[in-house]
């Protein structure tokens, strides 16, 4: 019959109503309205953590400044993983822009060399990467210090699509095997770590007929580390081969991993195939779909989720300036006490920072707080840190208060214990989040222990 002459050249779509019911794009319900707890998170940060970040310059450590466009941005989900693996495809599949305008490239040759944001717009257009990051309200102005030479191959793509009201997409050149960073002409390994520490959900794609792991993915599962809750990895294209090869080949991703995630608990693997066309005769077409349904499933978790991801993130940044203000005030400390009348200041500092631990600089701030000894930053990062900041033009924590504001570590430390945790409190109680209802979160008061006996 003629049908199948036709099927012959042109493959078949599979139906789409899976993606849209899973990720609830046919319900008319208004998005959340969280604009008052986003107002209440900004006012946190900007009188309770900013002050301490700035006096103690602590995105000269880790470079991380939070803007304001990051608080209110959407969730973000990250495609990472080697060339022509199906990164842009699955986009092209999760948004249905296959055969529209706006399609990103794909194909068998290294097609993205562009880090590719695709976010919502009132309309389909293209936004060049050096006006995306000199929009101070969007997220992506941090971007600019990473020069000119990547703000090239940063690009936007608006899209009017329903997903996209609640998530934005962030494609990633291919991680090309022997490619040196020199020859990308900007630092591919930074970046790749600015989006992976603001990413919601990190896909990592792999093809499964060339799973080859080399030493740019290891780097790569390198910056991963303590990341390993937001890693999903897909086995994508995984219509392409037999059952049992594709059993060989999941057992093989798990060998090349194993060495680099190190978790008790290992990312969770989906093996699909993620484009529109029909899955091919004869394979798991029910385990395709199933999976493919739970990796939506995960990516619906994250928008509903996005609220309460957003606070944690503020707050694991403020321990985290909290510890680098608790190390240079340490620092500074053992550099006064060291300083007599007749010392070099030069040469007593260059001691205490070659080798902190006589000082016992690191141990005391384990000692005396709540700090895990994961959370500290490493004595090499603090050697550059002095380089360009002299410890001189730092005050102690304990000369940082006013009369009116109060103490800046005491705010941090407030911060932490009780304002963030009651902010996310206020969320989970399905009222409006602006209202707090002080049975439910006991509005600050410290828990009880049932265990102890009265």
């Amino acid at each position: 019959p003629p049908e199948e002459v036709e099927d012959a050249s042109e493959p078949t779509k599979r139906d789409r109503s899976h993606l849209e019911n899973t990720l609830k794009l046919n319900e008319d319900k208004p998005a959340d309205d969280f604009s008052g707890v986003l107002q209440r998170l900004r006012k946190i940060y900007h009188s309770s953590i900013k002050p301490l970040e700035q006096s103690y310059r602590y995105n000269e450590l880790r470079q991380h400044e939070i803007t304001d466009g990051e608080i209110t941005s959407k969730p973000m989900v990250l495609f990472l993983g080697p060339w022509s693996v199906g990164k842009s495809s699955m986009i092209n599949y999760l948004l249905g822009l296959d055969d529209t305008p706006y399609q990103l490239y794909t194909g068998a040759e290294p097609t993205t060399s562009e880090f590719t944001v695709i976010m919502h717009g009132p309309k389909l257009k293209t936004i060049e990467g050096i006006v995306m990051a000199a929009d101070s309200a969007r997220s992506f102005s941090p971007l600019e210090k990473f020069g000119q030479n990547f703000l090239e191959k940063l690009i936007g793509i608006e899209v009017p699509h329903k997903l996209l009201e609640r998530v934005t997409f962030v494609d990633t050149p291919g991680i090309i095997e022997n490619r040196k960073q020199q020859e990308r002409g900007y630092p591919f390994n930074d970046v790749c770590q600015w989006f992976i520490d603001r990413a919601d959900l990190i896909f990592v794609v792999f093809d499964p007929t060339k799973l080859d792991v080399g030493l740019e993915l290891e780097m790569l599962f390198r910056q991963l580390k303590g990341r390993e809750s937001q890693i999903r990895i897909i086995l994508n294209k995984a219509d392409s081969l037999a059952t049992q090869e594709l059993m060989r080949v999941y057992g093989a991703l798990f060998w090349s991993l194993a060495p680099l995630i190190n978790v008790t608990e290992p990312p969770r693997v989906y093996v699909s195939s993620f484009w529109p066309h029909e899955y091919h005769p004869d394979t798991h077409k029910d385990l395709f779909l199933k999976e493919e349904i739970s990796l939506l499933e995960d990516l619906n978790q994250v928008i509903e989720n996005r609220m309460e991801n957003k606070i944690a993130f503020i707050r694991q940044h403020a321990i985290r300036v909290r510890i680098h203000a608790l190390l240079v005030d340490r620092y500074l400390q053992t550099y006064k006490d060291k300083m007599t009348f007749f010392s070099d200041g030069e040469l007593v500092f260059r001691d205490i920072v070659e080798d902190p631990d006589k000082f016992f600089i690191f141990k005391s701030i384990l000692a005396k707080t709540n700090v895990s000894k994961f959370d500290l930053p490493n004595r090499e990062a603090y050697k550059d840190f002095f380089g360009i900041n002299p410890i001189t033009s730092f005050k102690l924590l304990s000369q940082q208060c006013s009369y009116m504001g109060g103490c800046f570590l005491e705010k941090i430390e407030k911060a932490i214990t009780r304002e963030l945790p009651d902010l996310l409190g206020s969320i989970g109680l399905g009222k409006k989040p602006n209202v707090l209802s002080c049975d439910v979160t006991g509005c600050g008061e410290t828990p009880k222990n049932r265990y102890r006996k009265p």
